[in-house]
Formats: C-alpha cells, structure tokens, sequence
C-alpha cells in the first residue's frame, strides 16, 4: 500500500473571529505511506533538519492513535513528508500534520474514523473531529479538512463558506522569527471587558460578509481587541511591519498565534516593499482541504 495525502496550510483567527474563523491557502504538505518501503520516517522542504525521524512526529503518533482507536497496532511503514509550510509561523503545520495522520492512518487500518465502513477511509467531518482533538485547534484542522473559509463553533460543529474571489491573500512570513502557540496563548488576558467583547462580535459579522461578498471592508472587518496587540507586543519588528502595512490601507492580520502576518492585496493595492528578512507568499485561496492521492 502506498498512499500520498495533500493538506493546505491555514490562517486561524483572521482578526476578530478568535479561536473560530480558519482560511485555507494554496500552500500544501505532502506525506506519503509506504507499508512497502524501507520502516522509518524521513522529511524534505520546510523544517526538514528539524522535525523527528524516531516516530515521536505529529503524523506518525496520530497514525498509532488511529490505530489504538481500533484496537489495532500499525504494521512497520516508511512515511515520507515533503513539507511546504513554514514550522511554528501561524500557517497551520501542526494541523496540517494531524489531518494527514488521521487520513493515513484510517487507509492503513482499512477504517472509517468511526467503525468499519464499506468504503474504507475517514468521512470529511470524522477526520475534522479526530485531528482537532489531537491537535486542538478546530480553527485550523477545518479549515485544512473542508477548504475554503470556515468557522468552528465550540462543541464542535462548523459552516464552511466559499471566499469571494476577489480575495488574494498573502503570506508574510519572517525568516528569523518563531512563536510557539503555547508562548502566543499565554501572553493573553484572562478576561475581557464588555466593550471589546462587543468590538469584537460586531467585527467578526462584518468579516463573514467581507469574506464572502465584499473584500472592500476587510481592512475595516479585521480589526480586533481580544489577542492581536498581545501577540504582536512578543514580536516588535513584526508589530512594526503590520503597522506599515495597515497604513498603506490594506487589511492585514495576524496569522494564527503569528509572527506569520496575513494581508488582502486588491486592484491598485498592493503591499509595500518588506526588505531582507521577510518572505512574501502570494498564494491564494484553496477551496478545497486534503486530497488523497491513490498512485
């Protein structure tokens, strides 16, 4: 058996939808199993260096959890991962790694996340429940499993809408600097005031409509009160560039927990020049989540 699954990076947040709006972009990891090939684990692209080759990866751990759910342990396999998206930058990787371990790992047992099923492989949304509560965050795992703009709302349900295609998102991703999710959590207030809670609610009905039918009023739509300031207080030379772009009048935000920043270019609005030090990712909208690839 030899499958290769595709998952998209994605930007959680997207301003005021805190914990609850997820977009996927055009951006995707690859991982392939080989119950053929040589047992170990290896990796190419992004992180390569990094990331374990002992099995302790989230891919391959989320694999055996697939298993014990069935009671059954996973046979000696090659995965291979060629990795597109930036590690520890808000664009989702973590995510993007369960989803494709949860859709590994039910086609090694021959399982649908939830039993024995005629077609074998997860459904769409057993695969969102699985990979979020591995990894936790529903943010992104539905973004990276349904594609497009989504919205997950605690207890774990979730609505998926198609982007307006006007909207061209772009990733700024800086070299040199990382944020761990736990460091860009904690750096949070416990509570919030009435105001910006209202702020917030308010900002976030205008982002679906932004989103979906009027790109003009995302700049306006992705203002936020309750994570943005924090998080980009931990990053100074970020904070200074987010700055600059809103400036210039195009709507920016912080991807995910960051330092990744996420803006809307539009017709005759385009970003400004970043210098050293930044990668500029102008990768659009996927509409789709992960893809599996049967050889």
């Amino acid at each position: 058996m030899r499958i290769t699954v595709r998952v998209p990076a994605t930007a959680a947040n997207l301003g005021p939808g805190f914990d609850c709006f997820g977009l996927a972009l055009d951006l995707c990891n690859e991982v392939t199993l080989d119950t053929d090939a040589e047992p170990g684990v290896s990796w190419a692209g992004e992180g390569a260096t990094e990331l374990p080759t002992d099995g302790s990866d989230m891919v391959s751990t989320t694999i055996a959890r697939v298993g014990v759910r069935h009671g059954m342990e996973a046979p000696p396999i090659g995965v291979h991962g060629v990795n597109r998206i930036p590690l520890e930058r808000g664009l989702g990787s973590s995510s993007a790694a369960a989803v494709a371990g949860v859709v590994l790992g039910s086609r090694l047992f021959d399982r649908s996340i939830d039993g024995p099923d005629s077609s074998p492989g997860p459904d769409t949304h057993s695969v969102f429940a699985l990979a979020a509560e591995i990894e936790g965050h529903p943010d992104n795992a539905a973004a990276a499993v349904f594609g497009g703009f989504t919205i997950a709302v605690p207890g774990g349900s979730l609505r998926r809408l198609d982007s307006h295609p006007g909207v061209r998102p772009v990733a700024l991703v800086p070299s040199d600097v990382r944020v761990a999710t736990h460091e860009a959590r904690a750096a949070l207030t416990e509570f919030v005031s009435r105001d910006d809670a209202i702020f917030n609610a308010a900002h976030a009905a205008i982002m679906v409509h932004a989103i979906t039918r009027e790109p003009s009023l995302l700049a306006e739509a992705m203002r936020d009160r309750l994570h943005q300031a924090a998080r980009l207080a931990l990053v100074p030379e970020v904070e200074e560039v987010y700055n600059a772009v809103r400036d210039e009048g195009i709507a920016v935000c912080v991807s995910g927990s960051g330092p990744t920043l996420l803006a809307f270019e539009t017709d005759g609005r385009e970003l400004p020049e970043l210098g050293d030090g930044w990668s500029v990712l102008r990768v659009g909208v996927r509409a789709t989540g992960f893809e599996v690839v049967d050889p």
